[in-house]
């Protein structure tokens, strides 16, 4: 764990860490997507604490876009399929160091950010390559409190967690 001790930031991979990679469609055509409230919390929780976060996701929906900023989340790039430029200009925009986020992805898609972080992580489900490079893999699948796990563990070892 001592990955953890110098996260700052978090950044994470929606369909399949988010949510369990099921997607219901409507007649219309809508996407649906279910998450976890838990991960919902953690979130609050860790900007409260002062961490940034960002979401990087290859996916477009505007409801997803609209319940990351409604739980405080300001950096939240849609439609990345490539998510090495999202990335990179996220840490342009903060002056960030690679060395102190925490990426979480599920998918080949995230394999060439989590590289470059000091804290690459996954869900317990996540594709065998992701599984093999990161350095916390969580004990839940995604859509069932993987991002709650990994910032409940950050916060934990760094001090930060309220127990209520």
């Amino acid at each position: 764990m001592d990955h953890f001790r110098q996260v700052t930031t978090f950044i994470f991979d929606v369909d399949g860490v988010f949510t369990n990679n099921e997607i219901l469609v409507t007649e219309a055509g809508q996407l649906l997507r279910v998450m976890n409230v838990r991960d919902g919390y953690a979130v609050k929780v860790a900007i409260q604490r002062g961490y940034r976060i960002a979401i990087i996701t290859g996916g477009k929906s505007e409801g997803v876009r609209k319940r990351f900023a409604d739980l405080g989340i300001e950096d939240i790039y849609l439609g990345k399929q490539e998510k090495t430029e999202a990335f990179e200009e996220f840490l342009h925009t903060y002056d960030l160091d690679p060395g102190e986020i925490l990426y979480m992805g599920d998918d080949l898609p995230d394999y060439p950010v989590m590289r470059r972080v000091g804290a690459p992580a996954c869900p317990n489900n996540a594709a065998h390559e992701l599984l093999q490079i990161s350095v916390y893999v969580s004990p839940l699948n995604g859509g069932e409190g993987c991002v709650r796990d990994v910032i409940e563990q950050v916060l934990r070892l760094q001090g930060k967690w309220t127990e209520l």
